[in-house]
């Protein structure tokens, strides 16, 4: 390209202040996906020992039926990407919706453990595809000044999906008298719980109707009249609109329709920037993060922590993860990507460490000693801190910024299958590893951790400031 027809781009990485809120209210609206993520990871966390006494299942099984929905999110994931290119982000979205309302329904009145197996992996489905949808879609939308923020709405509304879930948890338990499976409203405590995700499922759908679909895909649809319409929402009226929509569709032309063949390439199978990113997806979750929201009720009561108490750890552990993520929203546009991973990496490797050496102690009458207990308490947030501050943020920001426009819904779809996979290793094994040793589990963990610091100081380049069309 000329330096004039690289010129629009520098125009539109300013959002006007009177479009802002719009353009905020537009990824908040995308970022309902995360929410769903967010509400269905940590509302199984309440209904665990139910299901277990219920089905009388064993930890192995038990483990397969929480992280079943994961292969569901994998598929999702790995479907939307071309969902979306053929229909549209926004029809991609209510199509999530519709099955997540399926889903909570049918995970709510289960006949047998194979129907509750079966409506996780639907409701997985879903927030797979949103999980892909979300990221791109705000990559798509929003100004290349305020994309850092705006793309990491996705994990902050995860977090808050995870708070507002043990929130309702916890209330639902002390309306059924303190008891996972006590009767409440002619169903038991724990299928209330997994029924109310039909809330926020619904909201989800009716927000879709509310937002514009992505400009790329209108360009690439030939509807240039509704593109420049969004454009000049996001980027305001002294945009030159025309400039803005030539040089978008002129990036496209240079671009081949991405499949999976184009992602492929190199000494091992995926081109670089496609193994960058699913090293970016497994490392988030090999450190364990999703434990402290999937089983931490089980994980504390474990350890000597009474049922009430340890609903009320993981909700104090929920709201140190959501003003994680806030911080991390302030300064992922101000000191970068690659930095806050490093700061986040750093300290989540203190954090694990210190709950192994923790858990490395015999319980003395059902419980941890004083000292290691408390020194456990406060090692678990502080993981889930520097988690929230860095990787929880940063990893969906980088995915949906990294690749280059001709492969980045492929390749974000493929990255995001990484992460559910991976998601799902760590789920179905924990309650095997932990039944095994609570310490050496958290040793692994603690490993990956440590290791994701040269893996992003070598492979990782940063991206705060460019345009999408910068990429690659």
């Amino acid at each position: 390209m000329t330096s004039a027809e690289k010129a629009p781009a520098s125009g539109a990485r300013e959002a006007h202040p009177e479009h802002l809120a719009h353009v905020v209210f537009i990824a908040a609206a995308a970022a309902m996906g995360g929410f769903l993520f967010g509400y269905d990871s940590a509302v199984i966390n309440g209904a665990v020992e139910a299901i277990r006494d219920r089905y009388d299942i064993g930890s192995a099984t038990l483990a397969q039926v929480i992280a079943i929905a994961l292969i569901g999110c994998a598929i999702g994931a790995a479907t939307a990407g071309r969902i979306a290119d053929r229909i549209g982000r926004i029809r991609c979205m209510q199509i999530a919706s519709i099955l997540f309302t399926i889903s909570a329904i049918g995970s709510a009145l289960p006949f047998a453990l194979w129907d509750l197996a079966f409506w996780r992996i639907v409701g997985g489905f879903a927030i797979g595809m949103a999980s892909v949808i979300g990221p791109a879609y705000i990559a798509e939308v929003a100004p290349a000044a305020y994309r850092g923020r705006l793309g990491s709405f996705q994990q902050a509304a995860i977090v808050i999906g995870i708070a507002v879930s043990q929130l309702v948890n916890y209330a639902i338990l002390n309306a059924a008298g303190g008891n996972q499976r006590g009767q409440l409203m002619g169903l038991e405590a724990w299928q209330v719980m997994l029924g109310v995700m039909v809330i926020p499922a619904i909201l989800y759908g009716l927000l879709s109707f509310a937002i514009p679909e992505s400009p790329r895909y209108l360009i690439e649809a030939g509807h240039d009249v509704r593109a420049r319409k969004v454009l000049e929402e996001v980027e305001g009226k002294n945009v030159d609109l025309d400039a803005r929509v030539e040089e978008i569709r002129l990036a496209m032309h240079r671009e081949v329709k991405p499949s999976f063949k184009d992602l492929l390439g190199g000494t091992f199978f995926f081109k670089p920037i496609v193994w960058i990113g699913i090293g970016l997806s497994v490392f988030q979750q090999f450190v364990g993060i999703n434990v402290a929201f999937y089983y931490s009720a089980t994980l504390w009561q474990s350890v000597g922590v009474n049922p009430a108490d340890s609903f009320l750890y993981s909700f104090t552990t929920s709201i140190i993860n959501i003003v994680g993520t806030v911080i991390a929203m302030i300064f992922v546009d101000r000191i970068g990507r690659k930095p806050l991973a490093i700061i986040g990496s750093v300290g989540m490797v203190v954090g694990l460490a210190l709950e192994a050496w923790a858990f490395s102690y015999d319980l003395v009458d059902g419980k941890l000693p004083s000292t290691q207990g408390w020194v456990a308490l406060v090692a678990a947030h502080m993981f889930v801190l520097f988690f929230a501050l860095s990787w929880g943020v940063v990893v969906w920001v980088l995915l949906g910024e990294m690749f280059p426009n001709r492969i980045r819904a492929a390749a974000l779809g493929v990255a995001a299958s990484a992460q559910w996979i991976a998601n799902w290793v760590i789920t179905a094994t924990f309650p095997s590893l932990a039944d095994w040793n609570l310490s050496a589990t958290y040793i692994i963990y603690t490993v990956f951790a440590a290791l994701s610091i040269p893996f992003v100081l070598k492979f990782v380049k940063e991206t705060k400031g460019k345009a999408l069309e910068e990429m690659g």
